[in-house]
């Protein structure tokens, strides 16, 4: 690799990868690591996917500046460099050639102990991924065994008592349109203009930035852009109240909670009013392929996971005890 400065100031970084020269200027000398930086990101936005000596530190710089587009700000400040930092710093030192199967292996083993299975999965799922970014495909990682996840899903009874309890507050769209299979992001992103007779256009998402600044950014994935159509009595109140949400996020859950509390009623979380929504739709016959669709899951792994019972399990299993008790 050579640094060279250039007669206007600049500096020139240049290096020779399988006979292919890359270079990219500067306006001050680079230090080392920085040159490889600028090379790795160089070649990875030519579509290069070939092994370096950068360290694995380096190398998930330039995976993260890559998807700087299309990941939201943040799932990269508190999702992926929240999980850089747990990685050892010997492995962080590491040119990324000379990362092995055994030595992801370990990472993970260490990182599993104190974790759950999903946040190591998350963990070994972005060390294969940089790895791969860069030509060094590694697969066949152990992971810890998934447990069935118990989650609680809101009756209809409690949706609707805190539906009434709301009306006079605004959070009350907010929350009708959280029992629409909306996230909380995409609701205070909304804008009068979103709604076009009874279809709502669900392209945005009011996020964090790494600087903890809240910014509206398109949705997470392209699954999340979507339409839909909503409730004519919705439309109704959305009319006479506003689509727009003026106000700091999370105010909704916590109004939320407040009314939990004064009806004496489980607590839930707004997301889980989106559990409410998938179970719902399924009980009643909705097609899991249709609701992930309209809630805006990328896949249906969730629908198979999560949401696949329906409202009344009780019920249901009342009535397989009877039928099986008619045998008797």
């Amino acid at each position: 690799m050579n640094i060279e400065k250039l007669s206007s100031g600049n500096y020139r970084v240049r290096q020779t990868v399988k006979g292919k020269i890359y270079r990219v200027t500067v306006d001050h000398k680079p230090s080392e690591k920085e040159a490889h930086l600028l090379i790795a990101d160089a070649m990875a936005k030519k579509g290069v996917v070939t092994t370096t000596d950068i360290p694995f530190k380096l190398a998930y710089k330039a995976y993260i500046e890559s998807k700087a587009d299309i990941l939201s700000p943040t799932t990269i400040a508190s999702g992926y460099n929240s999980i850089v930092r747990q990685i050892s710093e010997g492995f962080m030192n590491t040119p990324i050639s000379m990362i092995t199967k055994p030595m992801v292996q370990a990472e993970v083993n260490r990182y599993s102990v104190t974790r759950s299975p999903k946040s190591t999965d998350n963990f070994s799922g972005l060390i294969i991924s940089v790895l791969k970014y860069f030509g060094n495909e590694i697969r066949g990682i152990k992971r810890p065994q998934h447990t069935p996840v118990d989650v609680y899903i809101p009756t209809e009874e409690e949706v609707h008592a805190v539906y009434e309890a709301l009306k006079p507050t605004k959070y009350y769209v907010p929350v009708l349109l959280s029992g629409s299979g909306l996230r909380r992001s995409e609701i205070c992103a909304l804008e009068d203009s979103d709604l076009d007779g009874c279809i709502l256009t669900i392209n945005k998402a009011l996020v964090q930035n790494d600087k903890k600044e809240w910014v509206v950014k398109t949705t997470k994935t392209e699954s999340s852009t979507r339409k839909i159509v909503l409730d004519d009595k919705l439309v109704e109140i959305i009319h006479e109240r506003g689509l727009s949400y003026v106000g700091h996020p999370e105010m909704i859950n916590r109004n939320l909670i407040k009314v939990q509390k004064e009806l004496g009623i489980p607590h839930f979380s707004l997301h889980k009013m989106r559990h409410f929504y998938a179970s719902y739709l399924i009980s009643i016959g909705t097609a899991p392929k249709i609701v992930q669709k309209a809630g805006g899951w990328k896949t249906d792994h969730i629908m198979k996971t999560v949401y696949t019972h329906a409202m009344n399990v009780e019920k249901e299993q009342a009535a397989i005890a009877s039928a099986l008790g008619k045998l008797i």
